[in-house]
């Protein structure tokens, strides 16, 4: 049992770390203030391969292991959490690609996916249907080697850039209602398919989250992703699976900003004549979050590891369950160690603190995460202990 990175994962964290604390941290404060689309930094990620993330290297991606997926995940968060989505849901949707597109489809997208040249990302939410996905209503018809596709979908990440978009429809009324859902991968300019606005949101600038409406969209049989109906329940959570370990991922490279903000500010702060570092109200807090963040760490990495064999439904909610509501704690704890400052949009506590409560929400709620470990448990599909 080997708790350390090996020397290739050493030396690709040194080079993000490299590349956050010098491209990264030093805009995101403005940037996220004003709205502003991190242009220079998507280039370079693509100048860095990072498009390649989740892509076979026969197609020209990186086809990065686990670990080192999180690893990038992780260490953009830690500069600018925001920005990471611009990666994530273009490296899970480049991942669904792969793993199940046809080989026309891969030969179509991939190269172009890998190097940013195209990007993409998931349509799945709907108003009406988040965590139920079996409840959406957008339906794809078949009409002779097209199917025409209608309805709305929200809260997608990369909208205005994907391309292809692979949209969650349902190509047939059936029950159990997932047999009869697909996903179609749409090209960007296709008449009908637009997106309709920008979402405000609490935290997670940076990138932009959308709403999407598809009208009459006609798209060629061709780009039903698999090229068989009825697979885009278990294309989508296959997807999903790999996406938690994204966002557990993020959540620690938030957790661990946080806690390098209140610890070099409670060294620094004095109160009473000393460093407020020296006060053990303060150092249980350190201790808390240091113990927090640390746990999290190893199990992120845990699941990931695991995820390479195939194991990766309960892992992986594991890891996104805890290392999210220890981003709750962590950040929080950093305001309250910042005092009235940590309120402050001059100190970082104040964005982390926004963008926190996305990783308890995304890729499943942690209502959702705890039910899918207490089945998985019950079932005898995953253990505890050895």
């Amino acid at each position: 049992m080997d708790f350390e990175l090996n020397e290739d994962q050493q030396l690709f964290r040194r080079t993000l770390r490299e590349f956050v604390d010098k491209e990264i941290v030093p805009v995101a404060p403005e940037w996220e203030r004003t709205g502003r689309y991190p242009t220079e930094i998507v280039e370079r990620f693509k100048e860095m391969g990072l498009f390649g993330l989740t892509i076979p290297e026969e197609y020209g991606g990186l086809a990065l292991d686990r670990v080192s997926f999180a690893l990038v995940f992780e260490e953009i968060a830690r500069g600018w959490m925001g920005v990471a989505g611009v990666l994530g849901s273009h490296s899970l949707a480049s991942w669904m690609i792969a793993q199940h597109g046809t080989e026309e489809q891969k030969k179509a997208y991939l190269p172009d996916l890998a190097t940013g040249a195209r990007r993409t990302g998931i349509a799945l939410t709907e108003p009406a249907a988040g965590t139920d996905l079996q409840g959406i209503q957008t339906r794809a018809v078949r009409d002779g080697d097209h199917y025409v596709i209608n309805g709305a979908k929200t809260w997608i990440t990369n909208a205005r850039y994907a391309d292809p978009m692979p949209v969650l429809v349902k190509t047939s009324v059936t029950e159990p209602a997932h047999r009869g859902m697909s996903l179609i991968l749409v090209e960007a300019g296709t008449p009908g398919y637009t997106v309709s606005r920008d979402l405000p949101k609490l935290g997670y600038k940076g990138t932009e989250t959308c709403e999407i409406v598809l009208e009459d969209v006609r798209v060629p049989v061709s780009q039903l992703l698999g090229g068989v109906e009825g697979r885009g329940m278990q294309q989508a959570l296959s997807a999903m699976e790999l996406g938690r370990i994204n966002i557990a991922a993020r959540a620690v490279g938030v957790s661990q900003c946080a806690y390098d903000a209140a610890l070099s500010y409670s060294r620094e702060r004095h109160a009473f004549g000393q460093p407020i570092a020296d006060f053990q109200a303060i150092q249980l807090k350190i201790a808390d979050m240091a113990t927090d963040i640390q746990a999290a760490r190893l199990l992120t990495y845990w699941a990931a590891t695991r995820s390479e064999a195939g194991a990766v439904n309960s892992e992986a909610a594991m890891a996104k369950y805890f290392a999210s509501e220890v981003a709750l704690r962590a950040t929080l704890e950093a305001m309250r160690i910042h005092g009235g400052y940590g309120y402050s949009q001059e100190f970082v506590v104040e964005r982390l603190y926004r963008d926190a409560p996305l990783m308890a929400i995304g890729e499943g709620t942690n209502d959702i995460q705890r039910m899918v470990i207490a089945r998985s448990l019950i079932s005898g599909a995953a253990k505890v202990g050895w």
